[in-house]
């Protein structure tokens, strides 16, 4: 058998290289969907109806949770590069608000410098059990037992 040159060690190193190399390229990745300019220019303030935005542009990514104000379309672009945090590049948000009636009131865009960060608190119940295992539970209870009304 023949023992392989400097030649081949130096191809599977550059080999190597260039794996690693590409294993680091930023991926970008897109979550949701926004209509296009040209499907928001058919929508017509004040006189399409909630029926008519459904079959023009689509359903949306989120509706309105109080008295169904509106269609929100939400697009998310993020870039994932190598080990590190996913990062957020691009964000875009077409929220369209319709009256009482159902008709189209408004339709505006947001993007990612419109966001705010909000803070989610936690909240947890209290189950009554103060860190208490099994045994120290049944002791306690020894006596507590009696009849049934």
């Amino acid at each position: 058998m023949i023992a392989p040159g400097k030649g081949f060690k130096s191809a599977v190193v550059g080999i190597g290289f260039l794996v690693i190399l590409g294993a680091c390229t930023s991926q970008y990745r897109n979550h949701g969907y926004v209509p296009t300019p040209e499907d928001l220019a058919e929508v017509t303030v004040g006189v399409d109806t909630r029926d008519s935005v459904l079959e023009t542009v689509g359903a949306p990514s989120a509706a309105g949770v109080l008295n169904d104000s509106g269609y929100y379309y939400v697009r998310t672009q993020v870039r994932h590069f190598g080990a590190r945090k996913p990062e957020v590049v691009e964000r875009r948000i077409v929220a369209i608000t319709f009256d009482k009636r159902g008709v189209v009131r408004n339709i505006t865009e947001y993007g990612l410098e419109d966001g705010q960060a909000v803070a989610l608190t936690r909240r947890v119940t209290d189950n009554g059990i103060d860190d208490i295992n099994i045994i120290a539970q049944l002791v306690k209870n020894i006596g507590n037992f009696g009849p049934s009304l």
